[in-house]
């Protein structure tokens, strides 16, 4: 197995980045009147959730790598409520959800998954 050489080689950021792209895309479906609102507060959570998987991966121990992974993952819960909630206002469709939702239940089980992998390394 390959060794993780920086952040950009782990499949679970790539997709978290294509999440965030994803994210930002359903967002222009909004109203204008939610710039300052709900889509601030969304694209600030998705944003979060690769920039956490990197920073925590270049901290150098597995207990600091752990935390900013279950940061990340608190931030992916956060996105997925944005988005529900924007279902329940009308501003989406389950249809134009449906892709973004599809890639963070991906991105959650990756980071439940390499968390534990994390915790379970030495000391």
């Amino acid at each position: 197995m390959e060794r993780v050489q920086s952040y950009r080689d782990l499949i679970v950021w790539n997709k978290a980045m294509d999440l965030v792209v994803e994210v930002y895309r359903v967002s222009t479906a909004f109203p204008a009147s939610e710039r300052f609102r709900l889509i601030d507060q969304m694209t600030r959570a998705v944003v979060s959730v690769p920039a956490n998987i990197a920073e925590g991966q270049g901290r150098g121990t597995s207990k600091d790598f752990a935390q900013f992974l279950a940061i990340a993952r608190g931030s992916l819960n956060e996105t997925e409520t944005y988005l529900l909630l924007a279902i329940r206002l009308g501003y989406l469709t389950a249809d134009q959800a449906e892709r973004a939702l599809a890639l963070l239940t991906e991105v959650s089980k990756m980071l439940g998954a390499l968390r534990a992998k994390v915790l379970q390394r030495p000391r």
